[in-house]
């Protein structure tokens, strides 16, 4: 049986894991600087419409305008029949209101995912109010449960050009039960359309429910045995909302009150780290190393030490096995979506590869996000997709190295310096009468003073420009500037420039690297969307 574990006993970060048998099965992060956004509704403007894309940006209050396809939009906000016009310049205009709900968090450079056709999700089920072809059962509901939900779906009454989709969470409710969250999820969509029309846009209309509720409702099934959270607010949001949906599972939410922390008890903060490293340990020795680029996810699986098997061939197969279940773990506590290519160990028999595809297939089924999968090529290669749940592990609590501005490594000393170098021939023979200052790591320096000095002596000759030197020892290698000023200017000290060097912004630099910015957090027009649901009386 699994257990939920709530930790929220810190002010900056709260972690939800799941586990079965002392091991994690899947882990959800959210940070307190980390504004979670996915579902949220807002009132948004069409700041451009781009119709070699097919497609929308619209600023919803975001930094980043957010990316709406055509086929996201709703009719209701055509301004002309889409089939008798197919120019979406015509159907669509610039300044036009519309609310969006985002259906996937920005991501490095790019904006958020929008849509216009709005889902609620309530106790039982998902409501969509403005899109009347969505409609269904979850697909994790099957055999007999599935048709007595077929048969209620039919006696709920819903207004024209809705749609529903019943959770694994009203599996053996009654009509009553779903027709009274319907009913809830009508009327909150009647407040969200009254709240859109209350001023312009752009500003934030819903905001999607806390951590702990989140969790509970998309992990809770018949095969958990107990919640357990440290954190008395977070107790009470998950017995309310436990009230709601599973009431006789109420005697398993449980306030832990040990002075050892939560995570500790059931050592899990091991295997949590291992989610923040590139490379993995696996038992029999070999290990496997996960690299993120900007078109796909690469995995490697090494051998390293593994001497189990017999031969060559059985080591290889005893080892891809292991990495097989391994990565289905990784991919779920990560949430790496995309684009998927692992790189397993060769394996001449055709029986081994289909083995090892078998394994990885088996491991994915406890998986909540849609993935498709292919075979493994001859090369040892195989390609898979997986659904982005949620924010990735990487993005929600990592930042690019300030360094290496995330790619891994940076120029030499020699390289660099010698790149510094004609730059500095460039700027001075541009215009004469200059005086450059040159910026750069204490290590940078000293090689240009040095092994560089001829070279530079040499620019200023024949330049008329003189080229001050600055060792900065703020400055972290690749990290450099120069700076032009005239040669009459000159009435600092030397040993007093890198003191008056602004770094406060790394874009200043020559090297390119990311710093977060911290934005206010906006409140919701509607807020308290997860009320108690009066349960219908018998």
């Amino acid at each position: 049986m699994k257990k939920m574990l709530i930790n929220a006993t810190s002010e900056n970060q709260q972690r939800v894991a799941i586990i079965e048998g002392g091991r994690l099965l899947d882990l959800d992060v959210e940070c307190k600087n980390q504004e979670q956004k996915k579902a949220n509704i807002y009132k948004g403007r069409i700041s451009s419409i781009e119709p070699s894309l097919e497609a929308l940006f619209v600023d919803y209050g975001s930094e980043r305008h957010g990316f709406l396809p055509i086929k996201e939009v709703s009719p209701e906000y055509f301004l002309r029949n889409p089939e008798e016009e197919s120019d979406i310049r015509k159907l669509l205009r610039e300044g036009q209101e519309l609310v969006v709900q985002i259906e996937k968090e920005e991501r490095g450079s790019k904006g958020a995912a929008l849509t216009t056709f709005i889902s609620l999700a309530g106790s039982y089920l998902v409501l969509m109010p403005n899109n009347s072809g969505s409609g269904g059962i979850s697909r994790r509901i099957e055999g007999k449960e599935r048709d007595q939900l077929k048969t209620i779906i039919d006696k709920i009454d819903l207004p024209e050009g809705m749609s529903l989709i019943i959770r694994t969470a009203g599996v053996g409710k009654s009509a009553e039960e779903l027709a009274c969250d319907v009913q809830w999820l009508l009327n909150y969509w009647e407040a969200i359309k009254e709240a859109a029309i209350a001023k312009p846009a752009p500003y934030l209309i819903h905001q999607e429910s806390n951590l702990t509720i989140r969790a509970i409702r998309e992990y809770l099934r018949n095969d958990f045995e107990e919640i357990i959270t440290d954190n008395e607010e977070s107790y009470s949001d998950a017995c309310l909302y436990i009230q709601q949906v599973r009431p006789d599972f109420l005697k398993n939410v449980t306030h832990y009150q040990d002075p050892i922390p939560l995570f500790s008890r059931y050592h899990l903060e091991h295997q949590i780290e291992q989610a923040y490293q590139n490379e993995i340990r696996l038992p029999s020795g070999g290990s496997l190393v996960i690299d993120t680029t900007e078109a796909l996810i690469a995995i490697d699986i090494n051998s390293a030490k593994a001497t189990t098997g017999t031969g060559i061939e059985q080591t290889a197969l005893n080892t891809n096995l292991e990495a097989a279940e391994e990565i289905a773990k990784q991919l779920r506590i990560r949430d790496i979506g995309g684009l998927i290519v692992i790189d397993f160990i060769d394996m001449t028999s055709s029986e081994n590869r289909l083995a090892v595809g078998e394994r990885l297939r088996e491991s994915l089924k406890k998986d909540r996000a849609r993935i498709q999968l292919g075979q493994i090529s001859k090369f040892g290669l195989l390609e898979m997709s997986r659904q982005r749940l949620k924010g990735a592990l990487n993005t929600s609590t990592q930042t690019p190295c300030p360094r290496c501005a995330g790619k891994g490594t940076i120029r030499s000393i020699e390289s660099l310096s010698l790149s510094i170098v004609h730059l500095i021939q460039q700027a001075a023979i541009r215009e004469t009468g200059l005086l450059l200052h040159v910026h750069t790591p204490v290590d940078i320096a000293t090689y240009l003073f040095n092994e560089q000095r001829s070279t530079i002596e040499h620019i200023e000759k024949h330049t008329g420009n003189k080229i001050l030197i600055v060792p900065n020892p703020r400055l972290l290698s690749p990290q450099y500037k120069i700076l032009e000023a005239k040669k009459n200017s000159l009435g600092t000290p030397s040993y007093k420039l890198s003191k008056n060097l602004k770094i406060e912004s790394p874009n200043a630099f020559n090297t390119p690297f990311q710093t977060e910015k911290q934005r206010s957090q906006e409140e919701p027009a509607i807020s308290n969307f997860l009320k108690p649901t009066p349960l219908p009386r018998k």
